[in-house]
């Protein structure tokens, strides 16, 4: 009784070193996105330093000025984000409720669960984050976007611009190996 115990014991232990080894990784390739056309409709969602309200406008690439250029449909306010300056841009999805659905849910309905509770939409948004050395300001601003494909592409075509590499699911730029240059 005790050799088929113990063999049972040993055979346990076994099976569970076994289940413990790391996976190996398979290198997943995704396809690069279209390149972004040069203008593309967006609406700015705050972070730049001295624009505090949301704007709906276009993204410009401005390769002559090298530069990620904002523009606000109804005012000549315009944003200017070097390329250097960008220091990581990632692609985020957030779940919102639309405005008619936010007032919908309140109206008082006989029956108990109001189904406009539950209407949730996905909104797709550009992050980056900025360091200026020129003016010495820095942070993290946003931009709404139409759809995954155009933020994908957007994405990857700004990467491409400004030499960030892929880290995971964002974009990063490496820094200077040089002490002297923060």
């Amino acid at each position: 009784m005790r050799p088929t115990l113990l063999l049972f014991v040993f055979a346990a232990m076994l099976s569970g070193a076994m289940a413990q080894r790391p996976r190996s990784a398979e290198p997943t390739s995704t396809p690069k996105p279209a390149p972004a056309p040069q203008t593309v409709k967006a609406k700015y969602e705050g972070g730049v330093f001295g624009y505090r309200n949301t704007m709906e406008g276009t993204l410009t690439f401005d390769d002559q000025n090298n530069q990620l250029l904002f523009k606000d449909q109804k005012t000549t306010k315009q944003i200017h984000i070097p390329y250097d300056a960008i220091t990581q841009a990632f692609a985020d999805t957030q779940k919102r409720q639309p405005k008619a659905a936010s007032i919908a849910q309140h109206v008082p309905l006989i029956y108990a669960p109001n189904p406009a509770a539950f209407i949730k939409t996905k909104v797709r948004y550009l992050t980056l984050q900025y360091n200026d050395p020129d003016s010495k300001v820095s942070g993290v601003t946003s931009f709404k976007l139409e759809n995954k494909e155009m933020l994908n592409s957007v994405l990857a075509t700004l990467a491409e611009k400004t030499g960030m590499t892929m880290r995971g699911d964002i974009y990063v730029k490496k820094r200077d190996a040089d002490p002297t240059n923060p």
